[in-house]
C-alpha cells in the first residue's frame, strides 16, 4: 500500500514545476543549446580578461604616471616660490568674501565647536589647508 502511494507521489512531485519539451526536441539539441551558451560564456570570459590585462591595466599605470609627473611639477612650483621668499612660502592670504556670490560659503572654513580631538578634522594639514577661524 505504502509503496504504490510512494509511486504516485513521486511521478507528481517529479514533474510539477517543469514544463513539457516542446514537440520534436531531442537530447542532442538540448546539448547543443548547452553547448553553445558554454562556448558564448568562454568568448566573454576571454574578450573582458584581454580587456582588464590590455585596456584597464595599462590606463591605470598612465593615470600613475601622470598622477606622479603633476606631483613633481607641483613640488618644483612649490621650491621655486621659497628660494623667491626666503626659503619658505609666503603666508597664505585669506581674502574676505566680498561678492554677495560667495558670502554664503564663509560657513566652510568656520566651527562653531571644537571636535572632541581639537579645532581640526583628522585630514587637516598644517602645510597645506587653511586654519580654521
Amino acid at each position: 500500500m505504502f509503496a504504490a502511494f510512494r509511486n504516485i507521489a513521486a511521478r507528481s512531485a517529479r514533474r510539477a514545476y517543469s514544463t513539457a519539451a516542446p514537440a520534436g526536441a531531442s537530447a542532442n539539441e538540448f546539448e547543443a543549446g548547452r553547448q553553445a551558451i558554454a562556448d558564448h560564456a568562454k568568448h566573454s570570459a576571454e574578450l573582458w580578461r584581454k580587456i582588464t590585462y590590455y585596456v584597464a591595466f595599462p590606463s591605470i599605470i598612465i593615470g600613475l604616471l601622470n598622477a606622479k609627473a603633476l606631483a613633481d611639477e607641483h613640488e618644483k612650483h612649490l621650491e621655486h616660490i621659497k628660494e623667491d621668499n626666503g626659503g619658505e612660502l609666503p603666508e597664505r592670504i585669506v581674502y574676505p568674501c566680498a561678492s554677495r556670490l560667495f558670502t554664503s560659503l564663509r560657513h566652510f572654513n568656520k566651527r562653531e565647536k571644537d571636535f572632541p580631538w581639537g579645532p581640526n578634522t583628522p585630514f587637516f594639514n598644517p602645510h597645506v589647508n587653511i586654519a580654521v577661524e
